[in-house]
């Protein structure tokens, strides 16, 4: 064990054991500079002082004027629980097997959530009021998280970290209707994605408006501190969780997904310790992301980050190297599973579809709450949309896609098969694959696997053991079956791979692929594999080739897997959303599938999705 390391761990059993720090005891308070956080959901840089004409945003447009906004930070997930699980860890989600929406695992035990270790180091945390975390929390992480959090009850003389959250821009607001909206639905920009009717505009209106919001419960937060003469004393932050709560922004990892405002302020005492190219009014170019945020609180506060903390300091005594590129994912969305990995180098972004077989815009239930999802999608299934905007919700879509933001900003132009941007596509497949291996992406696992393999340790620890999780394989395999381009032939030796995710991914090839020659493997995986993940691929695939009297033992197996009696939660959502994209074959089994009971006996936070997708196969077998 490295000084280093031993030092961490050391810091670790003080923050979350027995005998942790009292507030104020590690360090003397005037060597620590105060920290608070403005944070907001479910919007992207539409800010005045990002330059957008139709924002109103006088106190954030305020504190960048006094402070320095970041031109590119990127949030690592486009959707809150992943999101936040990379910023209270430091962590990608993808190492630590919380990628999926709602899902819950647990850290090794020598790794803990940062507030913690600023607690040990004499902090008092504060938290108001949003976690969502995909990670178990471990002994004391906050000293108060709840609507009376605040930096005004700590003990005299401590030193604070104090996280204010407003909810006014989530997407749920979004979902009221009639309101009417303050900005001018004829003066908000359409996007290229959304088609342009009266329902998309009063949506954008409503989310300026939402935005709005925000910006005064900023003002709120910063007048606390001055009238408590405490501004000049504190480094404020302040950026979204998210892009913005409407289809193909939210849950998606492009740039509309994961673009979010970052302002930072300094007051004078503390200029030492901002970015290097902190100026009044200035503006950042270096590239940011959300596991950049724990390493930069502890560089703050004196501290070098542990060594499992995978983002860098972007400010403090201990800063990092600038990265050359920022990462994305897509894992599970509430009820749905997708996996896409994206990458950007600040101009160009690639995005890789793993699950290229389905649309990217899924029935995602509360996605459709939203008025332009269902316009969208009606005016899609009438024939009635251009290329741009039909993309969302065509199948198959590419397996890679390439944008150019400086040309582009609404990427809705897809570069991958220019052979002008030949280079920088080939550049950024490799930085993707590079960072998947660097970090040991637990995606490539179906969901369940992620909890069953690892068995009495965390999945971070599985991710690094290299016979139990051999991923270069597994990638190797998933790439080249999810490749609309590789010929069949190339992959149905892995069919018969000792490892259950190799043979899951060799599969889906054969789904995807469609060739008549694996029926006969299909048919055999069907009836005799391990793996129940391989089982429903299999399944699907028959079902997907066949006539409605040819598939009933793929659809018997589907129902099997998809009923209460299935053993596992993640085996149901998996079959159920195979069974979905059955779709009408399915119809003589409509009545078994109504008889199964819509309410899961279970604390597992994924159970929700199966009764929303219960609803929906009756919905589309019932018409």
């Amino acid at each position: 064990m490295s000084r280093r390391t031993a030092a961490w761990t050391t810091l670790v059993w003080f923050a979350v054991g027995p005998g942790s720090l009292d507030a104020g005891e590690a360090q003397p308070p005037n060597k620590l500079p105060n920290i608070v956080w403005i944070t907001s959901e479910d919007h992207g840089p539409h800010l005045g002082c990002y330059g957008d004409k139709v924002a109103r945003t006088p106190n954030l447009d305020r504190l960048a004027a006094k402070g320095m906004r970041f031109r590119f930070c990127w949030s690592n997930a486009p959707v809150c629980a992943p999101a936040r699980t990379a910023i209270i860890s430091g962590m990608y989600p993808t190492a630590t097997g919380a990628e999926h929406m709602r899902s819950l695992v647990v850290l090794p035990t020598n790794i803990a959530m940062f507030p913690a270790l600023l607690r040990a180091l004499g902090y008092y945390c504060t938290n108001r009021v949003k976690e969502d975390y995909n990670l178990v929390k471990k002994g004391k992480v906050w000293d108060d998280s709840s609507k009376q959090a605040h930096w005004r009850n700590r003990p005299a003389g401590a030193p604070f970290f104090a996280v204010f959250n407003s909810t006014k821009s989530h997407e749920s607001q979004l979902h009221k209707y009639p309101l009417p909206t303050s900005t001018d639905p004829a003066q908000v920009r359409v996007p290229a994605c959304h088609p342009d009717t009266p329902e998309v505009r009063q949506d954008w209106a409503r989310y300026y408006d939402t935005v709005a919001l925000v910006d005064a419960d900023a003002g709120v937060v910063l007048r606390e501190l001055e009238e408590a003469g405490l501004l000049e004393d504190t480094i404020v932050f302040y950026f979204a969780d998210h892009g913005p709560g409407l289809p193909r922004f939210k849950r998606t990892p492009l740039h509309s997904g994961l673009h979010v405002p970052m302002i930072v302020y300094f007051p004078e005492r503390w200029k030492h310790l901002a970015p290097p190219d902190y100026r009044p009014g200035g503006e950042s170019d270096r590239l940011i992301s959300f596991v950049d945020l724990a390493p930069t609180m502890l560089s703050l506060a004196g501290q070098p980050p542990p060594p499992w903390m995978q983002g860098s300091a972007f400010a403090g005594k201990f800063l990092g190297p600038a990265p050359k590129y920022l990462h994305g994912f897509r894992g599970r969305m509430d009820e749905r599973y997708d996996l896409q990995r994206s990458v950007t180098d600040g101009r160009y972004v690639y995005l890789r579809n793993f699950l290229p077989h389905m649309p990217a815009g899924q029935h995602v239930e509360y996605m459709f709450k939203t008025k332009t999802t269902r316009i969208w999608k009606d005016l899609f299934d009438l024939g009635k949309l251009n290329a741009p905007q039909a993309r969302f919700w065509t199948a198959p879509r590419d397996t890679e896609e390439l944008y150019d933001l400086q040309n582009d900003p609404d990427e809705v132009h897809n570069l991958a098969h220019s052979k002008r941007h030949g280079r920088v596509l080939d550049e950024l497949r490799q930085a993707l694959r590079a960072h998947a291996l660097a970090v040991r992406d637990l995606g490539f696992l179906p969901e369940g696997e992620i909890h069953t393999r690892a068995a009495d340790r965390s999945p971070y620890e599985l991710g690094r053991d290299r016979r139990r999780y051999p991923l270069e394989h597994i990638l190797e395999v998933a790439e080249r079956a999810t490749n609309h381009l590789a010929p069949y032939h190339e992959f149905p030796r892995d069919l018969q791979a000792d490892d259950d995710a190799v043979r899951y991914w060799a599969y889906l090839g054969a789904l995807i692929h469609a060739p008549k020659e694996a029926r006969r493997q299909l048919q055999t995986a069907l009836k005799t594999d391990r793996s129940p993940y391989v089982r429903i691929v299999a399944a699907e695939a028959i079902a997907a080739q066949s006539n409605p009297d040819d598939a009933t033992d793929a659809l018997g197996t589907l129902l099997e897997l998809s009923g209460p009696k299935a053993k596992s939660i993640y085996v149901r959502l998996a079959a159920l959303n195979a069974l979905d994209r059955v779709g009408v074959k399915a119809r003589g089994h409509l009545a078994t599938i109504k008889s199964w009971p819509t309410a899961e006996d279970t604390n597992d936070r994924a159970a929700s999705g199966i009764p929303r997708l219960i609803n929906k196969i009756v919905q589309q077998l019932d018409r």
